[in-house]
């Protein structure tokens, strides 16, 4: 909602300036100014985040040094105890090892999974900039989302009209309300003219507009003085609503409603009210969240009765209003540093400090540039449903990488003995460096062959 401003406010820029003009004097500059701030915190964070180590490089780190040994263990049995010509024998047996160990799989196994994954996430609108988010996401134990723009559409639409007189219509009072806003800049004015083209109301002409700061407008319709505004233009034009009608009002506003007053000729028409609709799907995909055992807490730099309304209607775990970027920032530090894992979901450039530091970043794709640079999984459609579907793809993805090592792992488990001549004493079975490499060649097929099940995963 818009903030008022009077003269000796402080203002920031990268705000809009709903209506009229004024002069400012500039008390910050470069890299003192907010905006300097913000991209400071942003790089602080991202360099404070330790990089996650690849799976595979944690297995390669003690399988290359033990494989390599045991080919040259290989040769030197084989080379004594081996048929003749043993020499001959012995150097097969050493290079079969080390053809049938050639960690291929086990070098696939990751990345095949990470391109077959995030290919499947952008079509389904969950664009991961970052493989290493995807290992992430699945230990997240605690989501903290923004408001405007994150839950809410970030953009008012009407919500309601009343009339208190059966004279009137409420199209009739929508139309007053519509004709005077249309020559407004106010926000909230563009949602009210949306609305009464929505219904297809013809406006009326306005004459002697007038724009009264931090209270409302005025103006002439059909010869009449007609004014629209809040609780404080009632009472500077002398105009008391009845108990019923203050209840009614105040019962809007706790729902975090905007209720502004139609008065014509000195008498109170009606009402309209405003808000910022909260987005179809914010419901369902904070409580799956929920279900799923994750915390979902809100920070707002809205005021705290708007924040409680929000937090109430969606049954949040938690909500913090009137927060700057710092304190977004330093909140995510804050239950960081209490081992909790946290995903930080927002749209605007306040929340980018906060996006950098969170464990995950999620940007909604409707929202800045900033926001998005700052995360490591944009969601296309900017809806918090894209959250669910980041965990699934997540847990798949990271499945699908242990199912792969697991192949590779357990075909070198079983190929390096057989490959070292183990069978040859009870058998005399002795597999060909030919076989070795087809073996070889398979277990990565089948590597290959599992990461593109991902394709079929419904996320």
């Amino acid at each position: 909602m818009p903030v008022e401003k009077n003269q000796g406010d402080p203002v920031t820029g990268g705000t809009l300036n709903g209506t009229g003009s004024f002069e400012m004097k500039a008390l910050r500059i470069g890299s003192d100014t907010l905006l300097a701030q913000i991209i400071d915190m942003v790089n602080k964070a991202s360099r404070s985040k330790a990089p996650i180590q690849n799976m595979a490089d944690r297995v390669a780190k003690f399988f290359v040094p033990i494989v390599v040994p045991i080919s040259i263990l290989s040769f030197a049995v084989w080379a004594i105890w081996g048929p003749e010509p043993s020499f001959v024998f012995a150097f097969a047996n050493a290079v079969t090892v080390l053809i049938i160990a050639c960690p291929c799989a086990l070098g696939l196994a990751t990345p095949m999974s990470i391109m077959v994954g995030t290919g499947k996430g952008a079509t389904a609108g969950v664009l991961i900039k970052e493989a290493k988010v995807l290992e992430e996401m699945e230990k997240v134990n605690v989501v903290v989302i923004d408001k405007t723009g994150t839950i809410t559409e970030g953009k008012p639409s009407l919500k309601s009209v009343k009339s208190f007189h059966s004279s009137i219509s409420e199209d009739k009072i929508l139309m007053l309300a519509a004709s005077l806003e249309s020559s407004s800049e106010h926000p909230l004015a563009e949602a009210i003219v949306r609305a009464a083209k929505t219904k297809n109301l013809s406006l009326s002409e306005v004459t002697n507009f007038e724009s009264i700061t931090g209270h409302g407008i005025t103006g002439m319709i059909d010869s009449k003085k007609v004014f629209i505004g809040n609780a404080k233009l009632l009472k500077d034009q002398g105009v008391t609503p009845d108990e019923s009608i203050l209840k009614e009002t105040e019962g809007r506003q706790s729902v975090s409603e905007t209720v502004i007053f139609i008065v014509a000729q000195l008498q109170l028409l009606g009402y309209i009210s405003v808000a910022d609709p909260i987005k179809a799907n914010s419901k369902t995909a904070i409580h799956e969240l929920q279900q799923q055992g994750l915390k979902v807490i809100m920070l707002t730099g809205d005021n705290k009765n708007t924040a409680k309304g929000v937090a109430d209607a969606l049954g949040l775990d938690g909500y913090e209003a009137e927060y700057l970027p710092v304190d977004k920032l330093n909140k995510v530090k804050e239950l960081q540093q209490g081992n909790k894992i946290v995903a930080m979901a927002g749209d605007g450039i306040n929340d980018a400090p906060a996006l950098a530091q969170a464990n995950v970043g999620i940007a909604m794709g409707t929202g800045t540039d900033a926001a998005i640079q700052s995360a490591g999984i944009t969601l296309v459609k900017g809806d918090l449903q894209g959250i669910i579907k980041a965990r699934k793809l997540s847990h798949a993805v990271i499945s699908n990488i242990k199912q792969n090592l697991f192949f590779a792992f357990v075909y070198n488990v079983i190929g390096i003995p057989l490959a070292a001549g183990v069978l040859y004493p009870f058998f005399g079975i002795f597999l060909s460096p030919m076989l070795a490499a087809l073996a070889m060649s398979l277990s990565s097929v089948s590597v290959i062959v599992n990461s593109l099940r991902l394709r079929t995963v419904k996320i």
